[in-house]
């Protein structure tokens, strides 16, 4: 072969997804998950500001444009009825509404549905060409307003435009700029996969693999065909309620989202052409969009989508109680879609209330309802509540709005993270209010107190890490503000030691009371003071950060049963599982560092100086390699990569630490311990912190890492 004809690109290598050190050795970690969103994916920069840019905004303008939008029919994509609305409410539902409250992933927040896998997810089939349409509006307001913002904003828009107003809405949402990989959606291959793949048992809802809400793989909540397409309404109820609970949502809020949800816009199943290849499978001439036939549906009525075929009301674009006086009025029964696909249909409807086909209202059609939608007056509880909704059409809308506005503003966090003029100033439960805390007191006679209230460096520390390590980015739930680390269910955790932590409070609440501070600073100050202790035993004079300003939240200002899913099961930096689970204990450690938001880098140097600090669960000696506890020494480190010792096995979780010479049994550890000298990566940092000239680099990174964990909930702080 001459030169001129040999291929110039390096096949595999760094194009390959099939390169990683994983795919050769499967048993290994994947760090991965520590560093999404690396500021230098953000092609704004690592010093772009989205607060300071939302301050830019022309808010009205933008909303003036997007009603625009709602009825401009552009010849590319046609629109139901020559009205968007539909699509930008669907777009809107599916952005948001992938959150789960069990681990706060998910959600709107990002604007994830731009992006692999959810883009090209079965049950967001065409919504790539709504977030086409918002395209020369976000072109326009630029830097001004997220792809985030901008998605659930069009949803709002699309109800007012149809004649609803509104609970509200909150800018906020900043953009990421790759898929968030750390999202377990399921270990399925194939989307629409049979649901026994994540269930337990199918006849029991509830047996859902955690932390998953959906059934099946690439839909966002149940099939609307029945479970695993087969119609039974109250099957499909059954699973309904569970998926909804799984996103925080009680029955009635769960009726008002099917409902109204379904007062507006169709489904698509025109015919049983297929449908071309998702966004992230379509040739490259396709442009990103994807679901793309030759012979592109000039008319809304060509349009197929799930499948199904149809409205739900007479008049859908114009927001009334239609779905619900069809719903009553006749009985309905099962067909097949010109799709193929199972939906209902009324039996001798009236000629005036069936539906003016999309495109040519000169035609009517059968209104249809889901498996899903007769789930609403097949289960005995969903009636009573939808029968109440259809007597008080007020009370249904103003329902509605509340649940629509906690659908797609979950996992934003407190109210401190909404901007713009429409944000509600009621405080909503679920937005886990706190009131502002005092800033104004002696913060230096308060930490001289602290010091001499005869806690130990260790009850100092641990409590005031127990009550900040809740925080979960995710979805900004959790952390030390509030103190609700004393409040239930959290003070009867028992990842939170509650002898220890009972006694603990006891000492500090008087003083915080006594200097005008709340609870939540008081803990949060005294392991401030307990690290400055600890490191001026190890010769470093040094001043923790504090940032006064937190409040203490009541009982009544605290969903418990919403809170207990933030409950520790296992806490790899206090050394601590709260039973055997079936994934080995680091990989839990790396999931509960991604949540609070943490690198690889500070993750390593929380435990190393956790350990010598005496912070293990339950005093346990497992990883604390030092003979001075107490003391903030990059013992930890040195021990783990010094070869003088070997390491033998014990039990599946403790390991013992061996003199090599007489095989005397000197130190204990776990699996959390070890990886910190098995992984290639983590032991690259453990040699770091263990270099004799690193050891003041130590003490400053703990403080540095510290800080950011107990100001993670700090929304306010500017």
């Amino acid at each position: 072969m001459t030169k001129s004809g040999k291929c110039p690109f390096m096949h595999g290598g760094a194009t390959s997804n099939d390169s990683s050190p994983t795919e050769w050795w499967p048993s290994n970690i994947n760090l991965d998950i520590l560093h999404q969103h690396d500021t230098k994916t953000n092609p704004l920069g690592s010093d772009f500001d989205y607060k300071k840019e939302l301050q830019k905004l022309d808010i009205e303008a933008l909303k003036k444009d997007m009603h625009t939008l709602m009825t401009d029919e552009q010849d590319w994509w046609p629109a139901d009825w020559g009205h968007y609305g539909g699509l930008m409410i669907r777009m809107a539902w599916h952005s948001a509404g992938t959150y789960r409250s069990s681990d706060g992933r998910g959600g709107a927040s990002g604007g994830n549905l731009r992006f692999a896998p959810l883009n090209s997810w079965p049950d967001n089939a065409n919504l790539d060409k709504a977030k086409r349409l918002l395209w020369p509006i976000k072109k326009k307001y630029g830097n001004s307003v997220s792809w985030a913002d901008l998605m659930i904003l069009a949803g709002n828009i699309a109800y007012e435009s149809m004649g609803l107003k509104t609970f509200g809405f909150g800018f906020g949402r900043e953009d990421i700029w790759q898929p968030e990989k750390d999202i377990y959606w399921g270990l399925e291959k194939e989307f629409l996969a049979d649901s026994e793949n994540r269930f337990e048992d199918l006849s029991k809802p509830e047996t859902l693999e955690s932390p998953l809400a959906a059934t099946h793989m690439g839909l966002i909540y149940v099939n609307p065909e029945g479970v695993n397409s087969q119609p039974d309404p109250l099957k499909t109820a059954a699973m309904v309620r569970e998926t909804f609970a799984r996103m925080s949502m009680g029955d009635e809020e769960t009726v008002a989202l099917a409902a109204g949800g379904h007062t507006l816009g169709k489904c698509h199943g025109a015919s049983s052409a297929e449908k071309g290849p998702e966004p992230e499978g379509a040739d490259i001439s396709e442009q990103g969009l994807g679901w793309n036939l030759e012979n592109a549906p000039s008319k809304a009525n060509e349009v197929v989508t799930s499948g199904l075929e149809g409205a739900w009301t007479t008049n859908p674009t114009q927001w009334d109680n239609g779905y619900y006086y069809l719903l009553f009025t006749y009985d309905w029964e099962l067909k097949k879609s010109p799709a193929g696909a199972w939906q209902w249909e009324p039996i001798n409807i009236k000629e005036e209330d069936k539906v003016p086909d999309s495109s040519d209202p000169s035609i009517k059609h059968n209104p249809i309802m889901t498996d899903a939608d007769m789930a609403m007056i097949k289960d005995p509880v969903y009636r009573k509540i939808s029968e109440k909704f259809y007597n008080d059409p007020d009370y249904f809308a103003d329902v509605f709005t509340r649940a629509w506005f906690k659908l797609t503003h979950r996992d934003m966090g407190p109210k401190a993270c909404y901007f713009g003029p429409d944000v509600p100033a009621e405080d909503l439960i679920w937005q886990d209010p706190i009131p502002a805390g005092n800033k104004d007191y002696d913060i230096a006679v308060l930490k001289g107190k602290i010091a001499q209230s005869g806690l130990s460096i260790s009850e100092m520390i641990t409590n005031a890490w127990d009550s900040a390590r809740t925080y979960r980015g995710s979805d900004k739930r959790g952390g030390a503000n509030g103190a609700r680390i004393r409040l239930s269910p959290q003070k009867d955790w028992e990842g939170n030691e509650p002898t220890q932590l009972t006694k603990v409070l006891n000492i500090l609440e008087p003083l915080a009371q006594e200097a005008g501070a709340s609870i939540a600073d008081t803990l949060i100050l005294a392991g401030c003071v307990g690290i400055e202790q600890a490191a001026k035993e190890a010769n470093f004079d040094v001043s923790v950060p504090f940032t006064p300003g937190r409040g203490d939240a009541t009982d009544e200002m605290t969903d418990s049963e919403s809170f207990a899913l933030l409950e520790p099961l296992h806490d790899g930096f206090r050394n601590w599982l709260k039973k055997d689970y079936s994934v080995d204990a680091e990989k839990l450690l790396l999931d509960r560092s991604q949540l609070m938001g943490l690198t690889a880098p500070e993750m390593t140097v929380l435990i190393g100086g956790m350990r010598v600090l005496g912070c293990n669960y339950g005093g346990t000696k497992h990883g604390v390699f030092t003979d001075k506890e107490g003391v903030l020494s990059n013992d930890f480190f040195v021990r783990i990569t010094d070869m003088s010792y070997a390491w033998k096995p014990a039990s599946n979780n403790e390991y013992q630490l061996c003199d090599r010479k007489t095989g005397e049994v000197k130190w204990t550890a776990s699996r959390v311990d070890l990886i910190f000298g098995s992984n290639s990566i983590l032991r690259s940092y453990a040699e770091v912190y263990a270099q004799d000239d690193n050891q003041e680099k130590f003490v400053q990174d703990f403080i540095v890492a510290w800080t950011k964990v107990m100001n993670a909930d700090r929304f306010n702080i500017v």
